[in-house]
């Protein structure tokens, strides 16, 4: 992973065999982030892709390998107790051009992932809801 800031933003780039949530989670405990905006793209041959059940309080967690392309990558670093924690949803096509797409669990890269992290100004917690069964953000 390589990063540079510019002004409120840091510009990522990830590397072949890099974790796209643990290299995001690493930068932003360097950088000391509290709060952002994170937006990327690029592509992967490993993903783990999750779909919240609010009734059974559980990811169904769905694996998928081969050829892909991150077509969106979106979402935000906020705390958890009080390390970075990256929420990413993400939309990936196949060499075929079928999509798949939710939360981001895993990806790793299989060539180059370019991500931008738009710090915001203040830290945000996340707390445990335990009506839901999930972190939200404390705000």
């Amino acid at each position: 992973m390589v990063y540079r800031r510019f002004g409120d933003t840091f510009v990522v780039r990830l590397e072949r065999g890099e974790e796209i949530c643990e290299c995001l989670g690493l930068m932003a405990a360097q950088e000391n982030v509290g709060l952002a905006e994170i937006s990327g793209l690029g592509a992967v041959d490993e993903l783990l892709i999750g779909v919240y059940d609010v009734r059974a309080q559980r990811y169904a967690s769905h694996p998928f390998a081969g050829v892909y392309e991150i077509t969106s990558l979106s979402g935000n670093l906020t705390l958890q107790d009080g390390a970075p924690h990256a929420h990413l949803h993400v939309t990936a096509g196949d060499i075929h051009g079928n999509a798949v797409g939710g939360h981001l669990l895993q990806a790793t890269v299989s060539a180059t992932a370019e991500i931008f992290v738009r710090v915001l100004p203040g830290r945000v917690e996340r707390f445990h809801d335990e009506e839901l069964g999930i972190e939200l953000m404390g705000i």
